[in-house]
């Protein structure tokens, strides 16, 4: 990861004029507990203060746009253009050449951003658990492949809440491993019928399973872990029970 001011650059192999950004929790307005660059608007922030900090992220994006969706936690992927309006409901979204920034916002849940080897397409994938057992990824793979024609795809895994934080129930297990008995190897029991889930590695087998063969990014280090990094990210398993709330970071691919 490379500091980008506020923010971290992806170090990826993207295609020449794909640009990346994932935000962190500094360089906004926001009043504690979303101090204080908080990027979602259904968190209980001051709605003015999340404008500014959503105009902070644009002026650093123009001239794309970034498309804020309303993230349901599913496998929809939408085809943005510049003026596909804030709220589509969807999980994963595509961007066909300049104009749009296909954005996810994450606390806590996998940021995956891909860029298609032609160039003339990019896309990003919302992960959480549900939406990664459910196909999220295949389906926005699939999307831009459907965009912009054969070709590989480079990925990007953002920062998310690590494998020594993600405590899951045996429903998570067997929805991952039910289906794929690999799956298995990226869970640890913990003895009193939970376990410890490596989110990121099992966005990497997801991803290989569709042909993405270049991923970068995210390995599962503490580095990367939303909870552990209090002062660097938002998590709202680390601070929703105990704060009330928290705020959202935003992971942007987009085509210059």
């Amino acid at each position: 990861m490379q500091p980008a001011s506020d923010g971290l650059l992806p170090d990826w192999p993207a295609p020449p004029g794909v640009r990346a950004l994932f935000t962190t929790r500094a360089g906004g307005v926001s009043s504690s507990p979303f101090d204080s660059f908080n990027l979602g608007d259904h968190v209980k922030d001051e709605p003015l203060a999340v404008a500014v900090n959503r105009e902070r992220l644009a002026a650093f994006l123009a001239p794309a746009r970034p498309v804020f969706l309303r993230q349901v936690h599913g496998t929809a992927v939408v085809r943005l253009s510049p003026d596909t309006p804030d709220g589509t409901e969807a999980d994963g979204c595509v961007a066909v050449g300049p104009g749009a920034a296909a954005t996810i916002m994450v606390a806590d849940c996998l940021p995956v951003l891909l860029a298609h080897a032609s160039g003339t397409a990019v896309a990003a994938a919302h992960a959480g658990w549900r939406g990664l057992a459910h196909g999220v990824i295949e389906a926005t793979v699939q999307a831009l492949g459907d965009a912009a024609g054969e070709g590989d795809v480079v990925a990007w895994l953002g920062p998310c809440i690590g494998p020594q934080a993600f405590e899951v129930g045996p429903e998570v297990c067997a929805a991952f491993v039910g289906p794929d008995p690999g799956a298995a190897a990226h869970f640890w029991p913990r003895g009193d019928g939970k376990f410890l889930a490596d989110l990121p590695a099992l966005a990497r087998r997801r991803l290989r399973a569709v042909g993405v063969t270049q991923i970068h990014g995210n390995d599962g280090s503490g580095d990367w872990c939303t909870v552990a990094q209090d002062s660097r990210f938002f998590s709202h398993r680390r601070d929703a029970a105990r704060l009330g709330s928290t705020g959202r970071m935003a992971a942007c691919v987009w085509i210059v």
